[in-house]
């Protein structure tokens, strides 16, 4: 059985050596053979299947291996896409797992209960982000037509600097906290600073917030 880490990353995002470090002091072992990375691609238009090592996973992943990935949202463009790509994988018998959170979702069980628990799992995800998504849509809709209807362009407002954590980091944070993990540990395990999960921690609405203004 073969353990594969995958990542995809921007300019924008985290070093892969970065990623490579978190997983590993999560525990995952792999091999540095087994690191596969898709650098400078878009996860906003490009299916998995559509990346040079996307479409290797798919060669090389046998029943019984198991997926390795910082987050869900690496292995689509959209969370459709992602639920897909999750559906596909462990119909393989593929089993994947998440850094963030420590999620697993086993395609090598044969048990109808943990199956039943893994695919609401993935149900779950996928509803609670397109809800995400949507209630993002409604409030820029509502915004630009409130600008709209003010019939005056504006100054552009300074967003602030831009946070150093995503949707699903910040979700991530928000969980450990409220199970009342430590900051350092948290810090750790998202590759944030203890700075910025201190900031979370004392006001997470503006965390929130800021996160939103940018497009997050």
């Amino acid at each position: 059985m073969r353990t594969i880490f995958y990542a995809r990353v921007s300019t924008r995002e985290q070093t892969i050596q970065h990623q490579i470090d978190q997983a590993r002091q999560a525990g995952f072992k792999f091999e540095d053979r087994d690191v596969l990375v898709d650098e400078g691609v878009s996860g906003v238009s490009v299916p998995l299947k559509e990346r040079p090592q996307g479409r290797r996973l798919f060669d090389i992943l046998r029943p019984g291996d198991t997926l390795v990935v910082r987050w869900l949202d690496r292995l689509g463009r959209n969370y459709q896409d992602v639920t897909e790509t999750v559906r596909e994988l462990i119909a393989q018998g593929v089993i994947i797992r998440t850094v963030i959170n420590g999620l697993v979702f086993d395609g090598a069980t044969k048990d109808p209960m943990q199956k039943a628990m893994r695919d609401a799992m993935v149900g779950f995800l996928a509803a609670l982000a397109e809800a995400q998504a949507d209630a993002l849509k409604i409030a820029q809709r509502a915004g630009i037509e409130h600008a709209k209807a003010e019939g005056a362009k504006k100054p552009r407002v300074y967003k602030g600097r831009k946070p150093s954590y995503d949707r699903a980091t910040l979700d991530s944070v928000n969980l450990m906290l409220a199970a009342n993990e430590g900051v350092s540990a948290i810090a750790t395990k998202t590759g944030l600073t203890r700075q910025t999960v201190l900031r979370i921690r004392a006001d997470p609405a503006a965390a929130d917030e800021a996160l939103r203004a940018w497009g997050g």
